[in-house]
């Protein structure tokens, strides 16, 4: 029992638990994220992760069961949160705007794949991204791959959004970004509260697509 563990009820502490706290923008990494090797990170998990099914009372021997610590580490390292890594991250070639296209560009229901960063469940969902072109514009894949980058990994949607954001302003260099999520939570569907029917949205206006004209003219693309 830690000092403070008394000061709150059981109910409380669950309340503080299943609490959706934030960080910041940047997704929370130790100094030495990158230190060992993918295999080293792969040996590490999956021994931790037969720990953890033989503490459940799991029998590894079983033939169904036998390779599952192997192939979590597998899926953690290179494939649900490959996006921790920097080397994975997508590079964004712009072309000139040859046909002088100024209007919204809107690439929409890019599939979400996350997991939330508090219970380690998925997040499963869509996103919409627009942005007005300047004198460059950006192949429509890349796009898709920027949203995909920052989702495999741990997340909070609303970090998730921003990072979306932040990049493709960079990337585009403009401002005249927009992304919307809308997700449903395992965490929520699964445990706790276990409303499978609701979902989560969350939204970036940048520059010109923060005026009340840009955002319903968006909407209005998405709903067509």
């Amino acid at each position: 029992m830690t000092k403070h563990e008394n000061l709150y009820t059981p109910e409380q502490q669950e309340e503080l638990l299943d609490a959706h706290v934030g960080t910041s923008l940047d997704t929370p990494l130790r100094s030495d994220a990158f230190d060992l090797s993918n295999e080293d990170k792969i040996a590490q998990i999956a021994e931790k992760f037969e720990d953890i099914m033989i503490l459940l009372g799991l029998d590894l021997k079983d033939d169904s069961l036998s390779g599952t610590p192997l192939r979590v580490a597998k899926m953690y390292v290179n494939e649900a949160f490959s996006g921790l890594n920097p080397l994975n991250k997508p590079q964004m070639r712009l072309f000139e705007n040859k046909y002088a296209y100024k209007e919204m560009l809107i690439e929409k229901n890019i599939k979400v794949h996350s997991h939330c960063e508090h219970h380690f469940v998925p997040i499963i969902g869509k996103c919409h991204v627009a942005y007005l072109p300047g004198e460059k514009v950006v192949g429509l894949s890349k796009l898709n791959r920027i949203v995909q980058y920052y989702a495999k990994r741990p997340q909070v949607q609303e970090r998730l959004t921003n990072q979306i954001a932040e990049d493709l302003k960079k990337a585009l260099q403009t401002e005249n970004v927009a992304v919307i999520i809308d997700a449903k939570h395992l965490c929520v569907a699964s445990r706790g509260i276990k409303d499978d029917t609701s979902a989560t949205v969350t939204a970036y206006y940048g520059g010109e697509f923060n005026t009340p004209s840009k955002i319903n003219e968006l909407l209005n693309y998405l709903k067509g």
